[in-house]
């Protein structure tokens, strides 16, 4: 029986090191021994070295050799993203503590949805040294599950999101603003132009869909039911608002996403949203913040959030 991602990681923390990870990354990132060596400063022998002692550690083969170099085996895959995971973690520690020995600074680890980003934080942070000074963020985005996990990980002191459907122990939600669904569109998209829409009128349009687990996604699967098999989708599934936007301008497209994402595209006339009677409600966005004993940071930067929304008029997307 070949031992789960898990074992595997767990040998890897009891008797690996931390270079070793980075080798590991390194190798599945640039598929070559030599190339790997000469981004780490190592010799290419040496990346071999630790290669076959990860190998022998692991009691499994972590890369496949061919012509051109080395691809990951099935096995390394699956504990690849725990390996990123367990890096990434190291290297915010250390920014975490370069910030607390240079400048003395508290810092937050600060986690948020795309719609949290853009709906909240964009607007905020320019003014965080005013607001709230002496306060360094360490800001991740991440959405549903990874927020969960990264608080179960004590990887996060605060998290900028929709309020979940069960809340984190110990944790608790404090909402900012609401927030709804909006079908948007370019200004030349001909649909702008008709009096009525209905759903059939919808169907047939061509559409750019958000990821499955969204709830802008799940709504709309739910809305397009009927016509889900028959229904003209654009070949790129993201909620990347970049590409979004950018497609978005480019073609006559539509797609169903939250407004808290969209609003200032809208405001600067960039997209359109169209009239359609029913437009879902979603969860409000806001804080989750550790219900005991938060950190003096995380008070701070939570009072500073809520007053400047409370001041600049932005409680409600309206």
């Amino acid at each position: 029986m070949k031992p789960t991602a898990s074992v595997l990681l767990q040998r890897l923390l009891s008797r690996g090191k931390f270079r070793h990870v980075q080798v590991l990354l390194k190798l599945a990132e640039l598929g070559s021994l030599k190339r790997a060596a000469d981004a780490m400063g190592m010799t290419q022998s040496a990346v071999t070295q630790t290669l076959a002692y990860l190998e022998q550690l692991l009691e499994t083969p972590l890369f496949e050799r061919h012509a051109k170099g080395v691809r990951p085996t099935p096995v390394c895959e699956d504990l690849l993203p725990v390996a990123r995971q367990l890096f990434q973690g190291l290297a915010q520690g250390a920014e975490v503590l370069a910030v607390h020995q240079e400048e003395d600074q508290e810092t937050v680890r600060l986690a948020a949805s795309a719609a949290a980003i853009n709906g909240i934080l964009v607007g905020v942070l320019g003014h965080l040294q005013k607001g709230a000074p002496g306060i360094q963020v360490i800001l991740n985005e991440m959405e549903g599950n990874d927020q969960l996990m990264a608080i179960a990980r004590s990887a996060v002191d605060m998290v900028v999101c929709r309020r979940p459907p069960e809340m984190p122990e110990a944790w608790q939600f404090t909402p900012l603003i609401s927030d709804r669904l909006v079908i948007v569109c370019r200004p030349q998209h001909p649909l702008l132009k008709l009096k009525k829409i209905d759903r059939k009128t919808l169907a047939r349009s061509e559409w750019l869909l958000m990821p499955t687990g969204s709830a802008a996604r799940e709504l709309f699967d739910q809305q397009m039911e009927t016509n889900l098999h028959e229904l003209k989708t654009f070949p790129l599934i993201t909620r990347v608002l970049t590409p979004i936007a950018s497609l978005l301008r480019e073609r006559n497209l539509l797609c169903q996403i939250p407004l808290s994402v969209v609003k200032h595209l809208i405001d600067r006339g960039e997209l359109k949203a169209l009239h359609f009677p029913q437009e879902d409600q979603l969860e409000p966005l806001g804080l989750l913040t550790p219900e005991r004993d938060p950190k003096r940071s995380v008070i701070k930067l939570s009072e500073f959030l809520q007053q400047y929304l409370v001041t600049s008029d932005s409680k409600n997307v309206t």
